[in-house]
């Protein structure tokens, strides 16, 4: 099975893929950031990186099997009131995916995005109707996402009664998430120095409290600076929920 990601990221898919022991032949990764290129090969060495997807001449790949996405939200984001969605500068590049996939043909694909406006556009293009998933049916974390597959996904499970006391740096005072999850994670959760004055709040999550909550191996983001793991996390996916996805594949 050949294996195509575009913004790949530091690869969660292929962490997901090597957890639930389905085989591959070639992972070929679209990638830009020269950090999560790293971890990426730190940990899967063999990845083939192709480079900005921009310049990927598909003509030039072997047969794919199954397509990875997880193009720039930037545009789209909810929190971003300026953003010109499908058509912004980040966000197009929802285009090159789609692009992708009806040039290729993949037997499967997956793409994730976040929650926005643009859905049933983007349901449109891709020919299938996004699935809503939110990470804490799996991990301790509030992450509503949306995923396109034509795989067929099992049941979801229940919610756990998660327990926990996170906090949420809000601007200017700490709010406690009242749901027992920590909020979402971005790509800059521990970018700046929170001020603590009187709150009696513990210090932000660290690296691998954040891997954990992505569900990604512990030290996987372990070989660049602290603010480059919270990006990459970030930006990442919630593996057990692709893992979710994928049992489709390996049935």
């Amino acid at each position: 099975m050949n294996v195509l990601s575009l913004f790949d990221g530091m690869s969660c898919g292929q962490i997901a893929l090597n957890r639930l022991g389905i085989k591959y032949d070639n992972y070929f990764a679209s990638e830009v950031c020269k950090y999560a290129i790293k971890i990426t090969q730190k940990n899967y060495p063999k990845t083939i990186q192709l480079g900005d997807v921009n310049n990927i001449n598909f003509a030039d790949l072997p047969k794919i099997d199954l397509i990875f996405a997880g193009s720039p939200c930037q545009d789209l984001s909810q929190a971003n009131n300026d953003g010109k969605g499908l058509y912004g500068s980040k966000s197009k590049l929802f285009f090159k995916f789609i692009e992708a996939k009806n040039y290729l043909k993949p037997s499967f694909f997956l793409l994730e995005n976040v929650r926005n406006k643009y859905i049933e556009e983007m349901n449109e293009y891709v020919g299938v109707n996004g699935i809503k998933i939110n990470s804490d049916l799996f991990v301790q974390q509030n992450r509503v996402r949306y995923y396109w597959t034509n795989l067929i996904i099992e049941k979801l499970p229940e919610r756990p009664q998660w327990n926990g006391n996170y906090y949420h740096w809000r601007r200017s005072y700490f709010r406690k998430n009242k749901s027992g999850v920590s909020p979402c994670l971005t790509a800059a959760i521990g970018g700046h120095t929170v001020p603590l004055k009187s709150e009696n709040v513990k210090d932000k999550l660290t690296p691998n409290e954040c891997e954990t909550l992505q569900s990604v191996p512990l030290n996987y983001t372990e070989g660049v600076s602290n603010t480059r793991r919270y990006s990459m996390l970030g930006n990442g996916w919630t593996v057990d929920v692709i893992c979710h996805i994928l049992k489709g594949l390996s049935n």
